[in-house]
């Protein structure tokens, strides 16, 4: 297997040098976010800029989520706010989850790296290998592909049972280990919420790099997700209980932000 990506190695660095593992999931909501941004001429970009000046140096990463700028019709803000953070030096995960035939994942590829700028990507490996090839050849970028998520019905799919006896999610993190790991720049979304399949996702993948949602608002356990991904690379995300604290005060998101990494930090031995 070949050297991590640079994006992985980017981002275990800030980890340390910063002391944080927390990523700060930004999916902004106009009916959630505070009154004070309703009335801007372009609210998601001021309340997603104000979320990153408070909290950038918390944070090893940022985690914009596509579907919700683009619901707002904020994709130019988008933009913006990726450049913002590559400005503050901060790598940046655009949550896309894309994938789809060859041809057009070639272009999913091109919108999330050259169009957008981000760093990293999620992306779903269920068309399979060829799928994923576009993204993969961004050697120098981190492709980060769904596993186990943190959602109740991904049982309905992830959890099946192969010929073989092993379920759906553990073959899937066994191809990512594997074969469709030749340039050593995958990682894979593990949920939070399900310590029991990261534990066996990492006895699987050995020290690869989990992004782990579910922190917060999903009740993820923070004790039992560093436990049982503990010998790998983790990337913890928590995104609507960050950026919509109990009060909308100024300084209310730096708060909620530094409590979860020192609930993280206080758990990672």
């Amino acid at each position: 297997m070949s050297a991590p990506s640079s994006f992985f190695d980017v981002v275990s660095a800030r980890q340390q040098t910063l002391n944080t593992l927390l990523c700060v999931g930004l999916d902004p909501d106009l009916s959630k976010i505070p009154q004070r941004y309703q009335v801007a001429a372009r609210p998601v970009l001021a309340f997603c800029r104000d979320v990153i000046d408070a909290t950038h140096d918390l944070v090893a990463t940022f985690k914009p989520q596509f579907a919700h700028f683009a619901a707002a019709d904020a994709l130019g803000d988008l933009k913006e706010i990726i450049a913002h953070c590559r400005d503050l030096k901060v790598p940046v995960i655009l949550d896309a989850k894309r994938g789809d035939v060859g041809s057009t994942s070639d272009f999913y590829a091109r919108e999330a790296f050259d169009v957008y700028g981000a760093d990293a990507v999620t992306v779903n490996p269920y068309l399979g290998g060829d799928s994923l090839e576009p993204f993969l050849e961004r050697a120098d970028k981190g492709v980060i592909l769904l596993c186990r998520t943190s959602n109740p019905g991904g049982a309905d799919l992830q959890n099946l049972k192969l010929a073989s006896g092993e379920e759906l999610y553990e073959y899937v993190a066994q191809l990512a280990a594997t074969q469709w790991n030749s340039r050593g720049n995958i990682g894979l979304v593990v949920g939070a919420t399900r310590p029991a399949e990261l534990k066996r996702v990492r006895e699987i993948t050995g020290n690869m790099t989990f992004l782990l949602p579910g922190i917060g608002a999903q009740g993820g356990d923070v004790a039992a997700s560093l436990e049982a991904g503990r010998g790998g690379g983790l990337i913890v995300s928590s995104s609507r209980a960050v950026l919509y604290p109990d009060s909308d005060a100024p300084g209310a998101v730096r708060a909620a932000a530094m409590a979860t990494r020192d609930l993280i930090n206080e758990h990672r031995g």
